[in-house]
């Protein structure tokens, strides 16, 4: 797959690129940010995938999240893939929360969402590939975090390839999504109506079923004003349910923004860093 350069620019000793190039998977041009420490000059680094949430482009994270600092001081690399397709000819709604920056990372089964959205498949086979190839990140020392539909992203994907991932964390996930309106609306548009499909893309329903073999960071903001949507204490109940090791921390009076994340980031990447080096 041929890699175009949009962007490189030196931050805190490493370099911050941003890169579009041709997805199989989703059939459209695709763009990313990835940071690379100094390290990456030497020798393969770990990598922490962060996906983002509903509306987001990979630029969000990239320029509010606040993590390239912190990933520097670690040695580690960092990667903003988009959260959607994009193209004239990609399927969209005129919903905030469906289609163009709603992917919810997943592969759509349904029409008209079936021939573009297959973003599953994208984040956790292609894009690793296309990295591997091109940049000096190991594949064998990887993490994966995000924020709200990109926490449901990270810790669904986690849960389903732990031999894939090392290390896993989420900022205010959408924890439930079969049993709330951010979720059962983009579920049923992209898999259909039988919900047995759903229960993969759902971190409550996983957790109970399986869990992950290692230790989960999760914050969420108590004064978030999506709580209801998000729905945390469904994930928090099956965590404690099966015992899970890790730490759900309700943070006291922060809300769902991008200052919740930033507040929090060092302590994320310090998490997978342990894990990941």
């Amino acid at each position: 797959m041929s890699l175009e350069t949009l962007s490189e620019n030196r931050s805190f000793g490493g370099t911050q690129g941003v890169y579009r190039h041709r997805s199989q998977a989703t059939g459209t041009d695709m763009t990313f940010g990835l940071f690379l420490p100094e390290e990456a000059q030497h020798g393969r680094v770990p990598v922490l995938w962060y996906l983002s949430g509903l509306t987001c482009t990979h630029e969000n994270a990239m320029t509010k999240a606040a993590a390239q600092e912190w990933c520097a001081e670690a040695g580690i690399a960092i990667v903003f893939p988009d959260t959607s397709p994009r193209g004239d000819d990609v399927a969209d709604d005129e919903a905030y929360d469906l289609g163009k920056g709603a992917g919810f990372y997943v592969n759509a089964t349904q029409d008209p969402w079936k021939p573009h959205f297959q973003m599953w498949h994208y984040v956790v086979h292609e894009l690793p590939e296309l990295l591997s190839d091109n940049f000096a990140i190991d594949r064998d020392a990887m993490g994966i975090t995000g924020h709200s539909m990109g926490g449901h992203g990270a810790l669904t994907i986690a849960m389903t390839h732990p031999e894939r991932y090392r290390s896993v964390s989420a900022f205010a996930p959408i924890a439930n999504p079969t049993e709330s309106d951010w979720g059962r609306k983009q579920l049923t548009a992209y898999l259909g109506d039988d919900r047995a499909a759903w229960r993969a893309h759902d971190s409550t329903v996983l957790m109970t079923e399986r869990g992950y073999p290692g230790e989960i960071l999760i914050d969420q903001g108590s004064s978030d004003q999506f709580l209801d949507l998000l729905k945390p204490e469904s994930l928090a109940h099956a965590m404690m349910a099966r015992r899970q090791p890790g730490q759900f921390r309700m943070q006291p009076g922060y809300d769902h923004s991008y200052f919740f994340v930033q507040s929090f980031m060092a302590d994320h990447v310090m998490w997978h860093a342990e894990r990941l080096i």
